[in-house]
């Protein structure tokens, strides 16, 4: 089922993928910082936050891409799945936090809690913080579909709705009475799994696993999409009334989709936090929803590829200008999105998917003509049959 699901174009995106998960951290670390061929430490930890952030993209791109859903909100399962893995590394800490307490992390301490709150029980367990990586992004977006799509709460209305879910996230999370870090979130990581949060080989590791995680992403999403139920998807995108009217429980259909969407940008989230260091409320910000949606649109939603292209591409554009020109970046993303809109309705990937299937279009009806016109000049009609010679005519007798 899974090599069905995989084409040519996909299974050479996997191997790009998975060669770039074995030679970035083998440049890294196996080349001194002499060589050329050496990739620098920044770098490493740098293009593993943007593979996360395309796991996130390729997440959106499932639901609107493929089930015309578009969520404004998604930024609240990337950053839910970024506090679970935060959570974890906070508990590793341990005593060797600022104030020495081995069971609350500095925040609690600095709050004067006087004890651990139920919910971050069993979070120093990496098996258990990686459950809750899967589940509470999972949970939140079943409850929240469920009511949604039951509703029949379609379109703008249900962007909006999503973008108003994490913006009460964003509110929650900056109060210090929720237990979570206040506005200054959860920082400060020393291990994960053991080994040095800072180290090297660890960055090195980090990248490889984002790496892998967006593949086995990918995989997951190709297959989806490519099976029946992505043909069903396809058609509550393009009419849902329709699909409705043929039988199918469009709501099941779609709260399937949704919460494993919503899963993906969990897992992407998880991948994000030990790499930058830090997780706080600004994670929710609706802004970020939204700049997921350019990087999709950017790259060409509905292809699967093209968003991580964008979101790879967009990101390090905002890496390059908000250091050269960082008061122009805001409109320079804007324009983006415009340019893109105007000239590029199809993304990157769908734009040149479209001339590439247009030139072999033109390239087999001139072929057909041209065979055409030799089977004319042949004597031979459409069919391969070469026709019949015609008897004469008797002549009638004088």
């Amino acid at each position: 089922m899974i090599l069905n699901g995989l084409n040519r174009y996909a299974t050479t995106f996997l191997v790009i993928l998975l060669a770039i998960a074995v030679l970035v951290p083998a440049l890294n670390l196996g080349l001194p910082a002499s060589s050329p061929f050496h990739v620098p430490n920044f770098m490493v930890t740098l293009f593993g936050k943007y593979l996360s952030f395309a796991l996130l993209a390729l997440s959106v791109d499932l639901i609107w891409g493929f089930a015309g859903i578009l969520s404004l909100g998604h930024g609240a399962f990337f950053a839910l799945g970024g506090y679970a893995m935060g959570m974890y590394l906070m508990r590793q800490i341990g005593s060797r936090g600022v104030y020495g307490n081995p069971d609350l992390p500095d925040f609690m301490v600095f709050l004067n809690w006087q004890e651990l709150p139920w919910y971050w029980y069993g979070f120093d367990n990496f098996a258990f913080a990686a459950l809750m990586v899967i589940l509470v992004p999972g949970v939140l977006a079943f409850v929240f579909g469920w009511f949604a799509f039951r509703s029949r709460v379609t379109g703008v209305y249900l962007s909006i709705i999503t973008q108003a879910m994490t913006y009460a996230l964003l509110l929650a999370f900056f109060r210090n009475d929720m237990g979570f870090g206040g506005n200054n979130g959860l920082t400060d990581f020393k291990d994960i799994l053991g080994f040095n949060i800072q180290s090297d080989s660890t960055r090195a590791g980090l990248f490889a696993a984002s790496a892998l995680a967006l593949a086995a992403g990918f995989v997951i999403c190709r297959v989806v999409v490519a099976s029946k139920l992505g043909k069903v998807l396809v058609g509550v995108r393009d009419a849902e009334s329709r699909t409705r009217f043929l039988g199918y429980r469009v709501e099941h259909y779609k709260l399937f989709v949704w919460t494993l969407s919503a899963v993906l940008a969990g897992i992407a989230g998880a991948l994000y936090v030990p790499q930058v260091g830090i997780i706080n409320p600004s994670e929710f910000a609706p802004a970020n929803s939204i700049e997921v949606v350019i990087w999709v649109a950017v790259g060409g939603r509905g292809t699967l590829v093209g968003p991580v292209i964008g979101a790879v591409l967009v990101n390090y554009a905002k890496t390059y200008f908000t250091g050269a020109l960082p008061n122009l970046w805001l409109f320079a993303l804007g324009g983006l999105f415009v340019a893109v809109t105007l000239f590029l309705p199809k993304g990157i990937v769908g734009t040149i998917t479209q001339f590439v299937n247009g030139q072999r279009a033109k390239g087999r009806t001139a072929a057909e003509l041209r065979e055409a016109s030799e089977e004319a000049e042949a004597g031979v009609e459409p069919d391969g049959r070469r026709p019949k010679p015609q008897s004469p005519k008797p002549q009638p007798a004088e």
